[in-house]
């Protein structure tokens, strides 16, 4: 399998992305992704365990330890995009201080809808927000947030180099990005069963709980055509974001990336 990425190799057009493994009109990307997590909003923290065996909960945490946000009573103002059910959000308000709050963008509806719900359920609802906003042109001024993170959100971005240049723009300068992604694995046969377990499992698994193989059919394969860490730290660097750097998490499954908006 060559080395994927969701820009133009030679013989594309410009202006076509990928859906999965399908090659589709640039305009038309957005509206399938969104179909697909229509579909599956109401189950999809628990089709995460199941297809992470919970490690999801470990790379999240590992993305916040990294973000370290500060105890104090301090203002510090995150923006999580493509976090529609609230999971990162959380994660960063309960690890911080009083003045550590959050805004969750998403462009599905249904998504905010769910994390809305969970906010109230804990008791975050003044201090996490959720807005419908599209990560390619944010609604947000320059320079107003901390930080900026993205959560396996990132690959159904349909133009990524918008994304990123969006993400560095509403950063304070001084503040960084964090963007966490399925990766390539780089450990001998880990690969091989990781293959497996994705494309015969997964999909199974997504028909079985949420109803639906299709969604996870097309996860599974997107996340095949999403670049190696190495050159998705280069898009960054790109964009303008200092100091990129990323480490790679259980044997290359998934990759934390950072930089610095200077």
């Amino acid at each position: 399998m060559t080395d994927p990425t969701t820009e133009p190799t030679a013989g594309e057009n410009p202006a076509q992305t990928h859906f999965g493994y399908r090659t589709v009109p640039l305009g038309e990307k957005q509206s399938l992704v969104d179909d697909v997590f229509h579909k599956v909003a109401r189950r999809y923290d628990i089709m995460n365990d199941l297809m992470s065996g919970g490690l999801h909960r470990v790379w999240k945490d590992a993305l916040v330890s990294k973000m370290r946000p500060p105890q104090t009573g301090r203002d510090f103002r995150l923006l999580d995009l493509a976090g529609g059910t609230g999971d990162v959000a959380f994660r960063v308000v309960e690890a911080g201080g009083a003045g550590t709050c959050a805004i969750v963008a998403d462009i599905n509806a249904d998504m905010l809808a769910v994390g809305r719900e969970r906010a109230e359920k804990r008791g975050l609802g003044e201090k996490v927000t959720f807005f419908e906003a599209n990560a390619e042109a944010l609604p947000f001024p320059d320079m107003s947030f901390d930080a900026v993170t993205i959560a396996f959100g990132i690959r159904n971005v349909p133009r990524i180099p918008l994304a990123l240049k969006e993400m560095r723009r509403v950063l304070k300068p001084g503040g960084r990005a964090f963007v966490l992604e399925f990766s390539k694995v780089d450990v001998p046969l880990l690969d091989k069963i990781y293959d497996a377990f994705s494309f015969r499992v997964i999909p199974e698994l997504g028909k079985r709980v949420a109803g639906d193989a299709e969604p996870y059919q097309y996860l599974v394969e997107s996340i095949r055509r999403f670049p190696s860490a190495e050159a998705f730290a280069q898009m960054m660097r790109d964009a303008g974001f200092a100091r990129v750097d990323f480490t790679r998490m259980t044997g290359g499954v998934v990759a934390l990336h950072w930089g610095f908006r200077i």
